[in-house]
């Protein structure tokens, strides 16, 4: 089977290949004149580009541009999983951290072990997880005198080597998924200014596990690159205790600034945040922290509920957030075929939602279905109809509602901020080295609605050149007057 996926893969980019060699940016009379002008003004032609803008109600797409060239659309693929997920989950679903426990509970001590079993709850930040345990104390438990068993079996994630896609393994991004994940497994560094050329840094949430070292100064001058300037590094001990080291600088006119990063895995820091906030509690484990299966002879003692879907698919969408993605899938896979959840699973579960809709789309290469990676593919038309189901369907308001607003929030925060199309837009947007892209909806000045998909495939699509060009299809879209 594995050998027939990879001959499938080969002739699909030997495909994609073949089609892109056509695709030559011939002379472009077949463009409206202020996207004709828009493209050569910021140097581009339209190679290596695909539109597809529909409107709403209408029988015929407006405007197609190489619709049918299947492109690498980097994380605009979430509007695909995400879809399918409000379909196939509903808008009101939930995840469930159920708590066991496997002795007596008397005054106050649990004689034995207690037992979390994860389902994957992609927003298990450290508020809801201090919620969580703040509810186990008030169903009787302070102390624990063995040890804290995590059943993570719901989920049998493919894992991924962290720097494998661009060298960055303590970015938060390339996070692999897990049934029992606080956090995103991110710690935040917070770094303020104080005093002669002295940086600060607060932890949170803090494990309790590693010791930071820092040499980072204050120094004058503009706040521009901040990030760029600081160096961490992780450093082993004998005690068992990593060391976290931070050299650098930051210019003190930033004032205070967040810096997000993984420094341990997923087990070692779910024990450490469960330790610090326990013990702040008041609560005591004389035990360990093990993996093992929940059994059937467990007494449950809570079950937490995280918040719905339709929820948390605005803070995958609106902030592309790799992680929450990679866990909404899984969590398909699971829902639909059994656990535990699996990356093939949840993509079976797309694949055969788009084909009760008569949406076959040949070309489609999902991958990991969160769009980091080389691999993915979609055609510009294809998503372009994928909008269009959407928005005939009953979830059509959780779904659109969870896309970046112009002017107003996520991606699209700053653009078209001081313009009149300033929340006329909801709008996913992606881009990686060599690729930009766009899609969502549109309503123009006059109130007509339309789907806009715009892939960009180039070696400049990335710069600022890019974006400029997708303001140009959007613009013209928006100021239309027929």
């Amino acid at each position: 089977m594995e050998l027939l996926q990879k001959i499938s893969l080969i002739l699909l980019l030997l495909l994609t290949q073949t089609v892109s060699a056509l695709d030559t940016g011939l002379p472009m009379t077949h463009l409206p004149e202020p996207l004709l002008s828009g493209f050569k003004r910021h140097g581009f032609t339209d190679a290596g580009i695909s539109i597809y803008i529909h409107r709403i109600g209408r029988k015929e797409p407006l405007l197609l541009v190489s619709p049918d060239i299947p492109r690498n659309p980097a994380s605009v693929i979430k509007l695909v999983t995400t879809a399918a997920a409000l379909a196939e989950l509903g808008p009101g679903y939930t995840w469930k951290t159920e708590v066991y426990a496997d002795g007596p509970i008397r005054d106050g001590q649990l004689t034995g072990n207690l037992y979390i079993k994860g389902y994957g709850d992609p927003y298990m930040t450290p508020e809801f997880f201090w919620r969580l345990l703040r509810n186990i104390r008030s169903s009787g438990i302070n102390h624990i005198t063995g040890d804290l068993v995590l059943d993570v079996t719901y989920f049998k994630p493919k894992l991924h080597n962290p720097a494998a896609f661009d060298g960055q393994a303590h970015r938060t991004y390339n996070v692999n998924p897990n049934a029992l994940l606080v956090n995103y497994q991110a710690v935040r560094f917070r770094f303020l200014p104080v005093r002669k050329r002295r940086i600060r840094i607060n932890v949170f949430p803090n494990p309790h596990t590693f010791d930071i070292e820092s040499s980072v100064v204050a120094t004058r001058g503009r706040c521009r690159n901040w990030a760029s300037r600081l160096r961490m590094e992780i450093v082993s001990s004998e005690s068992g205790r990593d060391k976290v080291q931070f050299s650098g600088s930051i210019p003190a006119s930033c004032g205070s600034r967040d810096y997000y990063r993984v420094i341990s895995d997923p087990i070692e820091f779910f024990e450490g945040v469960f330790r610090t906030l326990w013990r702040e509690q008041g609560g005591t484990l004389a035990g360990k922290v093990r993996l093992a299966k929940v059994n059937g002879k467990l007494k449950l003692v809570y079950t937490a509920r995280s918040l719905p879907l339709s929820d948390l698919v605005r803070g995958i969408n609106k902030y592309s957030n790799n992680v929450m993605t990679r866990q909404l899938l899984l969590t398909m896979g699971a829902e639909k075929y059994g656990s535990p959840g699996t990356e093939a699973k949840g993509k079976r579960v797309i694949i055969q939602w788009l084909r009760r809709h008569n949406l076959a789309y040949p070309e489609l290469v999902l991958d990991n279905g969160i769009g980091l990676s080389r691999k993915v593919r979609i055609s510009a038309r294809h998503l372009g109809t994928l909008l269009l189901l959407a928005y005939s369907k009953p979830f059509m308001a959780e779904y659109m509602s969870s896309l970046p607003v112009s002017g107003v929030d996520g991606t699209m925060h700053r653009r078209f901020a001081n313009s009149k199309m300033k929340g006329h837009l909801h709008i996913k947007t992606g881009s990686l080295d060599n690729v930009r892209s766009m899609a969502g909806y549109l309503m123009d000045r006059r109130g007509r609605r339309y789907v806009v998909v715009m892939i960009h495939n180039h070696h400049r699509a990335h710069l600022r050149a890019g974006e400029r060009i997708q303001n140009v299809v959007l613009k013209w879209l928006f100021n239309r007057s027929r």
